[in-house]
């Protein structure tokens, strides 16, 4: 590692550490999500999934680390981790998965109207509104986890 980088990373704040209260209010919210996609009937390893793809997306190192563990934890695949980025060139996934990911992908990119549409479309052909409710609840929480990580330089280190 350079010394820019080092300095540059000493110099980072880590801001769930310096504004706790702040912290604790998006972990209960990612608990809430977490209720709502269990009550809406979503299996934990969907969600990890998700999780994982936002992530990927951002180029959260230190989230895909937490989430890669919560998945096979939750009964995931290796296999299907490791093809998790390009889902949609594999077989691997069901339905519901497969609409989970495309919306979890529109969220992280609001920008993309008709990436959100044709997720929407695909969506609203497998999953409950319930269900559609809590993929975009996950998206929208592990983006916000994924940028305290980023933002703070949250390291990633051999277990």
């Amino acid at each position: 590692m350079s010394t820019h980088t080092t300095e540059s990373a000493d110099r980072r704040i880590f801001i769930d550490k310096q504004s706790p209260t702040a912290y604790r209010a998006l972990v209960q919210t990612a608990e809430a999500v977490r209720t709502v996609a269990a009550e809406a009937g979503l299996d934990r390893t969907l969600v990890e999934l998700v999780n994982l793809r936002v992530s990927q997306i951002n180029g959260c190192a230190y989230c895909l680390n937490v989430h890669t563990r919560a998945a096979v934890r939750a009964g995931e695949t290796t296999q299907r981790i490791g093809v998790l980025a390009a889902w949609r060139d594999t077989e691997l996934f069901t339905p519901d998965e497969r609409a989970a990911l495309a919306l979890a992908e529109a969220t992280t990119d609001p920008g993309d109207t008709a990436l959100q549409e044709a997720a929407y479309d695909t969506a609203r052909e497998v999953l409950t509104d319930d269900q559609i409710s809590a993929v975009i609840w996950a998206a929208v929480t592990i983006n916000a986890f994924n940028r305290v990580s980023i933002m703070s330089k949250h390291p990633v280190r051999p277990q």
